[in-house]
């Protein structure tokens, strides 16, 4: 059932045919993206670590502005979806979560 080239599987994680089906927290307005409260500092939250819901997981600016985005979802991060210093838009997933 596996679509790839074959490549490496052992890569793969299992439900990764999932992923487009995996809860994920969006970003509320469009702005670049942050995911450490400043350079050098550790992020916010990082794949294989917990969230809960209120917790911030990130930073948008938008007109000079830092916004706080906050988590909507309980759960492990699977992965981090932006870099940091990416521009996102409004709605875009920022964060992929597998319920606990």
């Amino acid at each position: 059932a596996s679509s790839g080239s074959g490549g490496s599987g052992a890569a793969a994680t299992p439900g990764a045919t999932e992923a487009a089906a995996r809860p994920s927290v969006k970003a509320p307005l469009t702005g670049v993206w942050y995911s450490s409260p400043a350079p050098g500092s550790a992020p916010f939250v990082a794949a294989g670590r917990e969230v809960a819901v209120g917790q911030v997981i990130g930073l948008i600016e938008a007109m000079k502005l830092f916004n706080e985005i906050k988590s909507d979802l309980a759960g492990r991060v699977v992965r981090v979806v932006p870099e940091s210093g990416a521009l996102v838009k409004a709605k875009q997933p920022l964060i992929e979560v597998e319920p606990l």
